[in-house]
């Protein structure tokens, strides 16, 4: 029984159960499984903010498209509604190649023979079209290069594509649940990826030269076109069913997560929405904090949400611990108790 905490509820007022889901299996939430309701239908609207931080230039850029629809017009096949698409690009070695992908890859994406009835193709393809665009170009500088992290809604379904280290973060009734990988040298499946490939990780480097396994761009790292690389352009995904229990997303560049734990993000911003329900307050809010804790990055924030209303109190039932309490359950109340607080 060791590692286990015994609880006791005492007439809680509604049936709870704890869920842990999402690739960040050290957090559990409370759920409440009377309040999802199967019509659920999300609605979007988000708040971003950027700052240029300690850094002499700024080499992030994002998108924020709340409404396909209306963003896209009559120019486009008919598409499921309602659809938002999001993004965040992390630029090194100047801004050619960052600009470029922000400007393109919404485009590349719905031009793409795959859209609409295979998302997951068509966006792999257009990260390796901005990529191969970069190769081709006389225009821009082949040697810059850009991560990239995209989020694309329609309905209920949220698909996250990376390519890099910028992260996207899921807020679950005051749990976070991160929807990519951090693409880090020394991360174990890309280091591993990386060496199957000819590469080699120097000090966190792939190659001794770039902190990222996976971007868009760094030609000089790739080198002539249809080579093998262990650098790549190409994606992972991630795709999560959307419900009443999901109530925003976080996506920022490392700069942010560099000095902030996506627990304490989720945390921050649920509270700010319960006080003014503005996810660009929330944004600002975060970048703030980044700032505060002496980020050595510029920073990207982009926070959505999917109703209209603020988030709830989250009802936790009286207890009394008859064991001392596990990891476990200290990040279960720790979570509830941010949020109410």
């Amino acid at each position: 029984m060791d590692g286990f905490v015994v609880v006791v509820v005492e007439k809680p007022d509604r049936s709870w159960s704890a869920v842990g889901a999402g690739l960040d299996s050290g957090t559990l939430s409370l759920i409440s499984p009377a309040d999802i309701r199967p019509t659920f239908l999300p609605v979007f609207r988000s708040g971003s903010c950027a700052n240029i931080g300690p850094k002499s230039y700024m080499e992030d850029e994002h998108v924020c498209i709340d409404s396909l629809i209306e963003h896209l017009g009559m120019r486009t096949p008919a598409i499921p509604a309602p659809g938002a698409f999001y993004g965040v690009f992390d630029g090194h070695g100047g801004t050619d190649a960052v600009c470029f992908v922000r400007k393109n890859l919404l485009k590349f994406i719905i031009e793409d023979g795959h859209f609409p009835n295979s998302m997951e193709k068509a966006i792999r393809s257009a990260f390796v079209k901005a990529d191969h665009a970069i190769a081709d170009s006389h225009s821009l500088d082949r040697n810059s290069g850009t991560t990239a992290l995209t989020a694309l809604i329609f309905g209920r379904t949220l698909l996250v594509a990376n390519a890099g280290d910028c992260r996207a973060v899921l807020g679950k009734r005051g749990r976070a649940v991160e929807l990519s990988k951090d693409h880090k040298p020394n991360c174990k499946s890309e280091k591993l990826r990386i060496e199957n490939l000819g590469g080699i990780v120097f000090d966190g480097y792939l190659n001794g030269q770039l902190s990222v396994a996976r971007a868009i761009g760094d030609w000089h790292v790739k080198g002539s076109k249809g080579s093998i690389s262990p650098l790549t352009p190409e994606p992972e995904f991630q795709e999560v069913r959307l419900t009443e229990e999901d109530e925003f997303l976080i996506i920022g560049c490392d700069g942010l997560w560099d000095v902030m734990t996506s627990q304490c993000a989720v945390s921050m911003v649920r509270k700010e929405l319960m006080a003014h329900n503005d996810p660009e307050r929330c944004s600002r809010e975060l970048v703030q904090e980044a700032l505060r804790r002496d980020t050595c990055d510029n920073l990207t924030a982009v926070v959505v949400c999917f109703s209209a209303d603020p988030p709830p109190q989250i009802e936790i039932p009286r207890f009394r611990v008859r064991r001392s309490i596990s990891m476990e359950g200290l990040h279960m109340l720790k979570g509830a108790l941010d949020s109410n607080a």
